[in-house]
């Protein structure tokens, strides 16, 4: 059925005149009384019939007064609606972040958001090194937290941070002791490699940073995950070398110290869909360097 009929229709029914309705509609009055006509030829009944005081609904009439009303109302909710998504007022977001960001980054970001955008429904999933990149590419998350940033061409990537890498060991280790540990020291120690070298390129910093220094350190486990990498650190199966932000969510028994002479860093990085035009991921982009950036 015709929106705009309907809309004709509420009019005349609430100014029981022709004329003074194709007043309120600034319309011709003959045109208006032809549509008139032509919604009451599509349900096949009369739905005005001319009384003392002007144009009275039939019964017909009232019963679709009501409905045509809502309806009115439903289409002009569903374009406000349209518009508020479109300009990111309103809508769902998804977000995924990486472990090792949630304790850092999270208690900041969230509330960040809810004051950004407080009409869009906002829902997080953690992410692991294998996982975050299809989730990106199956859209089961709109953007990303990711360190270091993703490298696929269907991906935009935006830097907004750095973290410097840090070691860690259990809190019982001789390296404990020292302020900030001698690259030297590491030499021949056992190391728990996170990611896998062939799966992302925090490894190769890693390796980087090891080789600039001729140091050698013999792979002890390779994990996927910081809390993963903790846990093995703590049950005193080798050090990891890892983003300073992870101190934040380490277990009891593990501390980190800066590396001499060495100013590595990892980078921490939005990314989404190069495909989506979600004008949601600016704002989250606006709302990630705002917190992440005095970390």
């Amino acid at each position: 059925m015709d929106l705009r009929r309907l809309r004709y229709f509420v009019a005349v029914a609430e100014a029981r005149s022709v004329g003074k309705a194709a007043e309120r509609l600034r319309m011709a009055q003959p045109p208006l009384s032809v549509q008139i006509r032509k919604l009451e030829a599509e349900i096949g009944t009369p739905l005005f019939r001319r009384g003392t005081r002007g144009m009275d609904l039939t019964e017909a009439g009232q019963a679709l007064l009501a409905r045509a009303s809502e309806a009115l109302a439903l289409a002009a909710d569903g374009a406000e609606a349209a518009r508020a998504v479109a300009s990111g007022r309103r809508g769902r977001l998804s977000v995924g972040y990486m472990f090792v960001l949630a304790n850092a980054v999270l208690p900041r970001l969230i509330p960040e958001l809810r004051r950004s955008i407080p009409g869009v429904d906002l829902d997080f999933a953690e992410l692991s090194a294998s996982t975050r990149e299809a989730r990106l590419l199956d859209r089961s998350v709109t953007v990303a937290l990711c360190m270091p940033a993703i490298h696929h061409p269907e991906i935009q990537v935006a830097r907004v941070g750095a973290q410097p890498f840090m070691l860690a060991m259990p809190i019982r280790s001789p390296l404990a002791r020292f302020s900030a540990v001698p690259m030297t020291k590491l030499q021949g120690r056992p190391l728990i490699a996170l990611p896998r070298p062939d799966q992302d390129p925090a490894s190769s910093m890693v390796a980087a940073l090891l080789r600039r220094h001729q140091i050698v350190m013999p792979i002890a486990s390779r994990v996927e995950t910081v809390h993963s990498a903790m846990s093995l650190v703590l049950a005193g199966e080798g050090l990891a070398i890892l983003p300073a932000c992870a101190k934040l969510g380490a277990p009891h028994g593990i501390v980190f110290r800066p590396l001499r002479d060495a100013t590595d860093s990892i980078d921490i990085a939005v990314c989404w869909r190069r495909d989506s035009h979600s004008p949601l991921i600016r704002t989250f982009l606006k709302c990630a360097e705002k917190v992440v950036a005095p970390l």
